[in-house]
């Protein structure tokens, strides 16, 4: 595969998934702009493609008023996630992970376009 901007090249090790909601997985604010989510294309495909022994956690700014329709909304997808962690504030995500001894990076931020789902990854047996 030729890696551009979005395309991860991962190790075979378990994964923690971090994926922001509005914007990044659904269309941003459609819960409030057309009463209803929308998955943004190919970001219910590739929630679906994650290995069962992963984890997912949805991070969002959503306030607990809305937060039953949202869980509803990725129930009725047959999206899994592990947490939900809502009321957060507008601005930048920070993750902060050590390196393991043999070099491996274990933290990856992407920063996609608004309303654009444009992640792909492979995994190297080799890291």
């Amino acid at each position: 595969m030729q890696q551009g901007r979005n395309d991860l090249v991962l190790s075979p090790l378990g994964k923690t998934w971090l994926f922001d909601l509005d914007g990044t997985i659904v269309k941003h604010n459609g819960y409030k702009i057309d009463g209803e989510d929308t998955f943004l294309e190919g970001a219910k495909e590739f929630l679906l493609g994650i290995p069962d022994t992963d984890r997912i956690i949805f991070l969002t700014s959503r306030e607990d008023w809305c937060m039953e329709a949202t869980e509803r909304f990725l129930k009725d997808a047959g999206v899994r996630y592990d947490l939900i962690v809502n009321n957060l504030p507008y601005g930048e995500r920070i993750l902060v992970n050590d390196r393991k001894p043999s070099g491996l990076r274990t933290s990856v931020a992407v920063d996609l376009d608004r309303d654009v789902f444009d992640l792909t990854y492979e995994i190297d047996r080799s890291l």
